[in-house]
């Protein structure tokens, strides 16, 4: 029914009291007021799915898993490309700036983090200050030098922009593959590992 569930996909369907008994106030305020969870990066057992609950301040983010059979809408970040706003923060602005020119990659991308979240479920997320995050899915491996012209691109726009390429195994940050490191940061569900290759499945850790 929902397909492959995928890390920043939005969930809606998680209840107060299938929240743990020690869960904070406001994650249970969260949920009573309908708002969604965001899919993480972790192990789980058949049929859950690794969840986080956002909370009005930065510091409030709680890790939980949820049952698939519980998920009432699913919301992806390629979903959010073109929702419009008309809250003008820095972060809304970056992303017109920037929807026409990634619209002409090959690749699939979507909005993550705060404006994700806002855009999703009219929840207000951002602020002044915020970034702007965004996914790229990369099935097939992009250069470093095609890495390096994209970040140009999102470092002309309007506030910080944190792009995330989304691998087969996982997801780097498009700053680490753009940078000289030879090598960079995989994050996956059993955790993160330095790698010379995000797109190569069987590289080790050093």
């Amino acid at each position: 029914m929902h397909g492959t569930l995928l890390p920043h996909d939005l969930l809606w369907g998680l209840t107060p009291g299938q929240l743990p008994a020690e869960v904070p106030a406001w994650a249970v305020a969260a949920m009573a007021a309908g708002q969604p969870v965001v899919v993480r990066r972790a192990l789980t057992a058949p049929g859950q799915v690794a969840v986080g609950v956002r909370g009005a301040l930065r510091e409030q983010r709680y890790a939980t898993l949820m049952a698939v059979a519980d998920i009432q809408r699913r919301v992806r970040p390629e979903d959010l490309c073109h929702v419009e706003s008309d809250r003008g923060w820095p972060a809304l602005q970056a992303l017109a700036q920037l929807r026409a020119s990634l619209d002409s990659g090959s690749w699939t991308w979507g909005v993550s983090g705060s404006a994700g979240f806002e855009l999703a479920s009219g929840v207000p997320a951002l602020h002044q200050a915020s970034d702007l995050d965004l996914i790229l899915r990369t099935e097939q491996p992009m250069s470093r030098e095609q890495a390096r012209t994209l970040l140009a691109l999102l470092d002309g726009a309007a506030c910080p922009v944190d792009m995330q390429l989304q691998v087969p195994n996982g997801a780097v940050a498009l700053r680490e593959w753009a940078g000289a490191s030879p090598r960079v940061l995989l994050k996956s569900a059993s955790g993160a590992r330095l790698v010379d290759d995000p797109w190569q499945a069987l590289e080790q850790v050093a």
